[in-house]
């Protein structure tokens, strides 16, 4: 029997990135396994920890080491796949282990350390202590009983403790204002003695239930036995017996009208027994959803399923690129597959983009698998989200449908992994652990030998380059490809409007011509309309037209967003808001001005220009109230609105019948990002956006306004042509050396001194490139060698400033199996060492999605 654990503990530090040894009382050692939550010691702290790994000798010495001082879970909340896991991503991403493992749990168990106060019995004391020792005068003490000489005040604090148990020293505190130093008194003097525990975020619920305690004989004789005055204990007694199953107190009281007392005294004669029974808060308990059944595939979504459904059989692993368009059916084929995963005792995860994981795209799973079917994401409560999180781990559900950190889902025995819409961005995290939920699949995958399906009508080009190289390695995947829309709907036409020769003619109106009369024909059919902007808020920035200020954040180098509805400005980066000005804070003009346009000012157009119509707006700032979501989609489903008016979330995963016209206010905003990614992110917007038009039997038309209507990703978009994208936006990478032709990892400091930034700045990246030319790393990636590596900077972030913080960085871009993550890391850990500065910050981002 194992009688060590090595415990990676909750302290995420660069010196407790290692595995510590802990001897396992006696009492636990048939309950710890790895990947159990233990409470532990840690220096004078009590923290929180991971079993990774059972041992049956240390190389410490055993009177040294410490024990285990509680076990958090019976059941280990992650399985030793789940560890081992966490462990590749600290390699993988140069994160903490830590940081992976709290990744991988819901925010319910991610306890932290609380004071607990006890009362402390005579001969629990430190010798001599009482608490009626005082001096007589005479330098001896005297013990004297509580009642003579305790302050009353004392008394109180300390018959609570005594009564009430373990309290926690918060609500002690609460309880006793004022009284702090009282408290610290009887402390100190070990009257009351301090203790730490680990305190989960949320609790398991429980409702109270009714049962019968007697059947039978017992039962009738209890029946008659009551008296007129007890008539209506005897109805209750009749109640449960008739219906037989434990019944909610609740519901029981409501429906006979009786009183909790009635039933008390029914429990205390042992006719009825009440206890607390375990519930699971279901977030979708009120919603039916309409049961499906499989529809014929066509000859593509079969030969695409046929591919899928072999591996699935042959227990394999396997990594598919489903490359379907808008609409042409790739849903289908993952339930398909995910019950030929259920049928052979497997379970499923599905993994949409958390923008994409609508009330439409529930229903599809749930109404196909019912209560199969856990769903995780972030507008569920923490106790929601638990309890679908348990659902898995105890074997309640065989799908989870989930954002990107439902690929942790604890199943154990996983078959089938799909990632709807692969090249999101929303995949990658962008706080620590900044891990990539395309690659954890793929690995996981591997763990249980099962099948990964990356489905998108625009995947990354990554995804695809490897697809079509054939590359060798485990991420490399099999190229599915389905060009058609079943039923014979076609993809609608797509119209790119110069707004250059708008502007020329005289159209000063956000909406072009075209699109201004293809709303009102729609509202005149009884059809509907999608506007798309990928900006929230009234305008962009505001600028004084007579001496040039800009409003912006005192905090952060950037300028603020007006919002019409609360008259205010607001940063988007660190929150910080300030009321509209009225004239110009900097020469007193009243000639201040809105520039840019945002959902809120085009929502107000709309009202201007189209008498009567009636506009749904979705954008972060409409959906912040839980349930938002699905009730502005369902008043656009039962046509309670002509035009659904929206940023990115109206962009993907929405099918309406009725939906003839989508109109893209501004195509190519996100073009002048400085992102490498910029045109391709324009290109798969825009697809997206123009696939939610014409998807039943009414055909769709496609607006697309643009001041560059000449580029090449808006050109392609309009032709649905995602190879010719491809070929053209290749060219450009491999010119330039970016990925898929190389790796990058973004290296981001940050100090609130701009002059010791800079330095530190230099200095690391002086150091990396040292440590690269001792291992003979350097090489251009324009050579198109297998080995490369190369380092761009530092210099000044897009954004140089967040939060009082001055932000540099540079880019590692390499080729071939060098180790350059580890090398960034172990750099990054020197210079820490050796600055010794607590505000110096160092953020390592493996493949970064944004380079913001």
């Amino acid at each position: 029997m194992y009688t060590i654990a090595k415990v990676i503990v909750d302290v995420p530090s660069r010196e407790t990135d290692r595995p510590f040894d802990y001897l396992i009382p006696e009492s636990m050692r048939d309950w710890i396994e790895v990947g159990s939550r233990v409470a532990v010691p840690f220096g004078r702290r009590t923290v929180q920890g991971f079993v990774i790994s059972l041992e049956h000798e240390s190389s410490l010495d055993r009177s040294r080491m410490k024990k285990i001082q509680e076990l958090l879970d019976h059941l280990p909340p992650l399985p030793p796949d789940l560890v081992e896991l966490a462990e590749w991503m600290s390699r993988e991403y140069a994160c903490s282990t830590i940081s992976s493992l709290q990744a991988m749990i819901p925010s319910a168990l991610k306890g932290k350390a609380e004071r607990y106060i006890s009362y402390a019995e005579p001969d629990e004391r430190p010798e001599g202590e009482s608490e009626g020792s005082v001096e007589d005068g005479t330098g001896t003490e005297g013990l004297f009983s509580l009642s003579l000489l305790q302050p009353a005040e004392e008394s109180e604090i300390i018959e609570y403790v005594k009564a009430a148990g373990p309290v926690t020293f918060t609500h002690l505190d609460a309880r006793y204002p004022g009284r702090g130093a009282m408290i610290k008194g009887l402390m100190k003097r070990g009257v009351l003695t301090e203790s730490q525990a680990i305190k989960d975020k949320l609790r398991i619920k429980t409702v109270k239930t009714v049962s019968a305690a007697v059947a039978g004989e017992e039962a009738e004789e209890a029946l008659a036995s009551f008296t007129a005055q007890a008539r209506r204990q005897r109805e209750v007694l009749a109640f449960l017996l008739e219906v037989q199953i434990p019944i909610g107190m609740q519901e029981l009281l409501t429906t006979l009208g009786v009183t909790a007392g009635t039933v008390k005294k029914l429990a205390e004669k042992g006719f009825a027994v009440i206890e607390d029974v375990e519930v699971f808060r279901d977030p979708y308990k009120d919603r039916r959803f309409k049961p499906t059944a499989p529809l014929t595939l066509t000859p593509e979504q079969q030969v695409a399923f046929d591919h899928i459904a072999g591996r699935l059989d042959s227990h394999e692993h396997g990594v598919f690129l489903l490359h379907g368009v808008t609409g042409s059916g790739k849903t289908e084929v993952y339930l398909q597959a995910i019950q030929r995963c259920i049928s052979e005792g497997r379970q499923a995860i599905v993994l949409v983009p958390e923008i994409s994981l609508t009330p439409q795209m529930v229903e599809r799973f749930k109404g196909r698998f019912g209560d199969k079917v856990a769903v995780l994401h972030s507008r569920l409560s923490g106790g929601e989200r638990y309890d679908e999180w348990r659902k898995i781990r105890e074997g309640k559900v065989e799908v989870a449908v989930g954002a990107r950190s439902a690929v942790f889902a604890p199943f154990p025995n996983l078959g089938l992994i799909v990632m709807d819409e692969e090249h999101e961005t929303s995949y990658k995290q962008e706080e620590t652990p900044k891990y990539h939920a395309r690659n954890v699949s793929v690995r996981r995958a591997a763990q249980h030998d099962a099948v990964v399906i990356l489905g998108s009508a625009t995947p990354s080009l990554e995804s695809y380059h490897a697809a079509r190289s054939q590359a060798s390695d485990d991420f490399a995947p099999v190229l599915l490809e389905m060009k058609m829309r079943p039923a014979g709907s076609e993809l609608p036409v797509v119209r790119i409007v110069d707004m250059r020769e708008e502007l020329k003619d005289g159209n000063r109106s956000m909406f072009s011509r075209d699109l201004h009369q293809g709303i009102v024909a729609r509202m005149e059919r009884g059809e509907q309309t999608v506007l798309f902007l990928n900006r929230r808020g009234f305008s962009t920035f505001v600028m004084c037209r007579t001496c040039g200020y800009v409003a912006g954040c005192p905090e952060c180098d950037i300028s603020l967003t007006y919002h019409q509805k609360s008259n205010n400005l607001r940063c988007h980066y660190c929150g910080y808001s300030e009321p509209a000005p009225s004239v110009c804070p900097e020469c007193g003009s009243e000639h201040i001005r809105y520039f840019g346009t945002g959902t809120q000012r085009v929502e107000g157009e709309l009202a201007k220009l189209f008498p009567g119509i009636r506009v749904i707006r979705m954008d972060v700032d409409t959906t912040v109230e839980k349930g938002s979501h699905e009730k502005l989609l369902n008043a656009f489903r039962e046509k309670k609105a002509d035009v659904l008016l929206g940023t990115q979330m109206v962009a993907k995963g929405l099918d309406f019948p009725d939906v003839t016209l989508v109109g893209v206010i501004a195509a190519d905003s996100s073009l002048n990002f400085p992102d490498f990614r910029a045109a391709e992110k324009t290109f798969q917007l825009l697809t997206q956006v123009a696939g939610r038009a014409g998807r039943h039997h009414l055909p769709g038309e496609v607006f697309v306004q643009s001041y560059t209507p000449d580029h090449y990703s808006i050109i392609h978009a309009s032709r649905h042509d995602y190879l010719s994208f491809v070929r053209d936006e290749l060219k450009h990478r491999r010119t330039l050396g970016y990925p898929p032709y190389c790796r990058l990892i973004l290296v981001t400091m940050t100090h609130e001194n701009l002059q010791i930034l800079v330095r530190m700045a230099e200095n690391f990246v002086s150091d990396l490139r040292g440590k690269a030319q001792q291992k003979g790393w350097f090489g251009g990636l324009d050579r198109f060698t297998s080995d490369a590596f190369d380092i761009l900077g530092p210099i000044a972030s897009p954004i140089p400033r967040i939060k009082n913080r001055y932000r540099f960085q540079c880019m590692v871009k390499y080729r071939g199996a060098m180790d350059a993550v580890q090398l960034v890391r172990d750099v990054s850990n020197l210079t820490l060492e050796h600055l010794k500065d607590a505000s110096l910050q160092i953020s390592i981002d493996v493949d970064p999605q944004m380079l913001m």
